[in-house]
């Protein structure tokens, strides 16, 4: 027959521990790690130019700004904290919310003058049009 501890030994008590400092550090990289890579973007480029697009459910326009200087694209914003009633305890909460701020570094000069963009189910496009100067040309050579 086999008989139950109920004293529990040191090794009970480490393993209790180490079970909860994983628990603890399960969800670490969610809950901890900076935001560094907010938006999740992806980046299609071509002759003409650059498409952009970023996932950001949640944010309003009007809280969204894009900026294109030389070689990079700013995309910032801030995505508002859900609203809930003053008698409500979170029992989950793993969306972010607040300021954001994503650089990326192009391989061209876009011609800012022409940039556009668009937000739809809440994936932003941005249209990054080659600068004329930085276009490929191609050289004709002659012979004597």
């Amino acid at each position: 027959m086999l008989r139950r501890r109920l004293i529990p030994t040191a090794w009970d008590e480490l393993d209790r521990l180490q079970r909860e400092m994983n628990r603890l550090f399960e969800n670490y990289d969610r809950a901890f790690a900076p935001a560094a890579n907010y938006p999740a973007v992806n980046l299609w480029l071509n002759e003409d130019g650059a498409v952009v697009t970023a996932e950001i459910p949640g944010v309003d326009v009007k809280d969204l700004e894009i900026n294109v200087v030389g070689e990079t694209l700013t995309v910032s914003g801030d995505r508002k904290a859900e609203s809930v009633s003053n008698d409500a305890v979170y029992h989950r909460q793993e969306r972010g919310f607040g300021k954001f701020t994503r650089m990326v570094e192009l391989p061209f000069a876009v011609d800012a003058n022409k940039v556009q963009a668009t937000l739809e189910k809440g994936v932003l496009r941005i249209y990054l049009p080659r600068a004329e100067q930085d276009r490929p040309r191609k050289i004709t050579v002659k012979t004597n």
